[in-house]
């Protein structure tokens, strides 16, 4: 299946006339994302950056960059935030998560924006973990359990996890018009995997709150919604496609052993964290 994106001419972000169906905000709500439909499927409006056209079924997508936004911003769009919705509308499950490598499989963790999983995942990384993917978890069933695909090889850090865990000479992405994340690629240091993992566990990440490392088991109808609130959906008005999804993730929930995770959040703790988490990856007894 190609994952591919027609870039044309860039062009002024002309007004569309109606509300979107959906949208994306920031946190202090200025609009990040709006969802709308058009005559050939949909259109996603990055304000300021980008339009994207997919078709109906999902197998075509066309970006339009706005004048003076650089091609590797609208490269970035369409694999972080556009190409998560186009696989879900083919009857993908992706979520908002990062994965990473432990012996026998990979484990993931699932947050808001900010939470920490992409700090965790470069920490794994950079000691001997291999990571799978930074943010668009995608899993496909096999029969027995799951198999989380790898994704592109980089991954994107805040400048206070920057200056904790990145070295100063690695090799990063150029920057972006709508972000002060860096997008560091991978390579000897920052190790990565191309190869797909059975998924082994999932941890969904706290606010920071607690004050030590705390792991609690959630039942299958709290992992359910755990899943569901982290999924990637391009059209949620379509009752069919929810209905589906929603089916194929009962299910993941309940095959998946799945925990919250909340932990202090302090740099100096991540080497205690890991040993921690893989401890917990690795026990047998699926009640810990």
């Amino acid at each position: 299946m190609k994952h591919a994106c027609k870039l044309i001419k860039p062009r002024a972000q002309a007004p569309i006339g109606v509300e979107p169906f959906r949208q994306w905000a920031f946190p202090n709500g200025a609009p990040w994302t709006d969802f709308y439909r058009n005559e050939t499927g949909y259109l996603l409006r990055f304000p300021n950056l980008a339009d994207f056209e997919v078709s109906a079924d999902a197998s075509k997508v066309t970006c339009s960059p706005a004048p003076g936004v650089s091609e590797e911003t609208s490269e970035h769009l369409f694999l972080n935030q556009v190409l998560p919705l186009v696989l879900s509308k083919r009857g993908k499950l992706v979520f908002h998560a990062s994965a990473v490598e432990v012996p026998e499989g990979a484990i993931a963790f699932l947050a808001e924006t900010g939470r920490g999983k992409s700090t965790l995942a470069a920490s794994f990384a950079l000691h001997g973990y291999r990571f799978l993917t930074d943010d668009g978890l995608v899993v496909e069933s096999d029969g027995d359990g799951y198999q989380v695909m790898p994704s592109h090889p980089s991954i994107r850090l805040w400048k206070d996890s920057q200056k904790m865990l990145a070295d100063p000479d690695a090799r990063t992405a150029p920057p972006l018009h709508f972000t002060s994340k860096v997008r560091f690629l991978a390579g000897e240091g920052l190790a990565h995997c191309d190869q797909t993992r059975p998924l082994r566990r999932a941890y969904f990440l706290g606010d920071g709150s607690a004050q030590e490392i705390v792991f609690r088991r959630l039942c299958a109808s709290e992992a359910l919604i755990e899943w569901v609130k982290h999924s990637f959906l391009l059209d949620v008005e379509d009752r069919s496609m929810v209905g589906r999804h929603f089916d194929q993730v009962a299910t993941l929930a309940n095959r998946v052993p799945c925990y919250h995770l909340d932990y202090p959040r302090r740099f100096e703790d991540l080497g205690c964290l890991r040993q921690s988490i893989l401890e917990h990856a690795m026990c047998d007894d699926l009640a810990a």
